[in-house]
């Protein structure tokens, strides 16, 4: 079995010494020399030359077009107004019936029954929702109506459009009534019918629903 041993005698010491010396020096020349390959002189300049590559005028070119042509297929403006004649709206309601603590969900559906593209009014400005019972008129969503908006909606053709659903409290409503408390409506099977605007088109049928 063999073991390492400090060298015997001067000559010895120093030829022991001076390979020491080498082999740090070897070791010193390696680290120098990944330190001059990771931080070398002109890195940082090479790095801003990087971020300052011109893209070329074609690419850019053929970008601008393509966004252009974008922008015209689907800008309102050169899309035809819908007709009242097709469109069709629908009220819809989230259930048919509702115990004593459920709110009514209410909303609305607008398709296009035309053959082509149309663009349609479907903000909040022209659209309504309306609850009856018999002849009585008993809750209109205009009433009290705040911040109505104008939003022009393109509409293909055959696609229905859904509103999100908004509730109703189960209580009367009129212009008067908007700061004070409201009447709250009969329940115990009492029934109602919700009919729907949008975009100048009334609903031709109304959807029906019970209080309990």
């Amino acid at each position: 079995m063999s073991s390492w041993k400090e060298p015997v005698g001067e000559k010895g010491k120093r030829v022991y010494v001076r390979r020491r010396i080498a082999v740090l020096i070897g070791i010193l020349a390696f680290i120098a020399a990944i330190v001059l390959v990771v931080i070398r002189p002109g890195a940082s300049e090479e790095t801003v030359e990087r971020n300052s590559v011109e893209v070329p005028k074609d690419l850019v070119q053929i970008e601008q077009g393509d966004k252009k042509d974008e922008k015209k297929s689907g800008d309102p403006e050169q899309i035809p107004a819908c007709t009242t004649a097709q469109l069709q709206v629908l009220p819809i309601t989230d259930a048919s019936s509702y115990g004593p603590d459920q709110e009514p969900m209410l909303s609305l559906s607008i398709e296009n029954t035309g053959k082509a593209d149309c663009v349609a009014e479907l903000g909040t400005a022209g659209m309504k929702f309306e609850i009856t019972s018999g002849s009585d008129q008993i809750w209109r969503s205009t009433d009290c109506q705040k911040d109505a908006d104008h939003r022009s909606v393109v509409l293909k053709p055959g696609e229905a459009e859904m509103t999100e659903p908004i509730p109703w409290n189960r209580e009367r409503s009129g212009t008067e009534t908007c700061e004070m408390d409201r009447e709250k409506v009969v329940a115990g099977g009492a029934s109602y019918h919700l009919k729907v605007t949008a975009a100048g088109v009334d609903s031709r049928s109304t959807a029906q629903f019970q209080l309990y």
